[in-house]
């Protein structure tokens, strides 16, 4: 009687499993099918007829793929213009963000002075003020500088600390790694700058790529900060060129927008999913505790 109960117990067990999977795959499935949906329209839709496009009831699948609006869609919206502009500021922007943040967040956790908990408390409180508070105080100070309408104000916050969030990441990588390993680099006759060059820096690596990658995707796509600090056509970035796009053709030649907003999208696809691997790796280590 014992051993008939606990089979049967082991078959309930496995069906109550066997369900409770389904139901999570199942939930899965409906959360990618809503997040992709999106994408996959816009990819269709840049392959479609203006008319098309508006039809209704509406077409998923193309009846006449106009690869056409690629090639006048990118022509029209100087894409290889825009394309090298927000290449130079992702990729400064990029470097300064892993640099100064590595950096600024190795002060932090590895040397205690007077006032550093109130120094670590102030930078993580700048994660609760929105970028509209801080917005006039900060144009008015580049205004008076003489940088408006360049980079700089696009580049300088990238590489003096990279911002809060990508220095408590680092924070709290390095907190996993033994003192043994300042201390014995210091034995050997190595500065405080070289123990952080050769030492601490290839050790978070995994840290790096998650905030290289995030840095990368936010400068990339930045629509509001390039919007208040450039004013020349000719140093718009691909987000702001693509709104100019916009108003200038409206939704007249909807199939060029969607193309030109595929190929900007196209650079960061690829670079997310090269680096997915090691993201995700990053993210759970930096969430290690001592």
């Amino acid at each position: 009687m014992q051993t008939t109960y606990k089979i049967r117990s082991i078959k309930s067990y496995r069906v109550k499993r066997a369900f409770l999977r389904s139901v999570v795959y199942v939930i899965l499935g409906a959360c990618t099918i809503i997040c992709i949906a999106p994408f996959v329209w816009m990819l269709l839709t840049s392959v479609k007829s203006t008319a098309e496009a508006y039809r209704f009831p509406p077409t998923i699948i193309p009846k006449k793929w106009l690869w056409t609006n690629y090639t006048t869609g990118l022509q029209k919206a100087n894409f290889l213009l825009f394309f090298r502009n927000t290449a130079f500021v992702a990729i400064l922007s990029t470097i300064g963000t892993v640099l100064s943040a590595q950096y600024v967040a190795y002060g932090f956790s590895r040397f205690k002075c007077k006032g550093s908990a109130l120094f670590y408390t102030l930078m993580m409180a700048t994660m609760m003020l929105p970028n509209q508070v801080t917005l006039i105080p900060q144009y008015l100070l580049y205004l008076k500088l003489g940088m408006v309408d360049t980079y700089l104000p696009l580049l300088i916050p990238a590489w003096l600390g990279g911002g809060a969030f990508n220095i408590f990441l680092f924070i709290q990588f390095f907190r996993t790694l033994p003192k043994e390993l300042d201390e014995a680099a210091f034995i050997d006759g190595a500065s405080t700058f070289k123990t952080f060059i050769h030492i601490m820096m290839p050790s978070v690596k995994p840290v790096s790529l998650v905030v290289l990658v995030m840095s990368l995707v936010h400068h990339w796509n930045d629509f509001f900060t390039p919007l208040i600090y450039i004013n020349s056509t000719n140093k718009f970035t691909l987000a702001i060129g693509l709104q100019f796009l916009n108003s200038s053709m409206g939704t007249t030649k909807i199939g060029q927008m969607m193309a030109v907003a595929v190929a900007t999208m196209i650079p960061v696809l690829i670079i997310f999913f090269l680096a997915q691997k090691y993201f995700v790796q990053g993210i759970k280590m930096s969430g290690m505790k001592d």
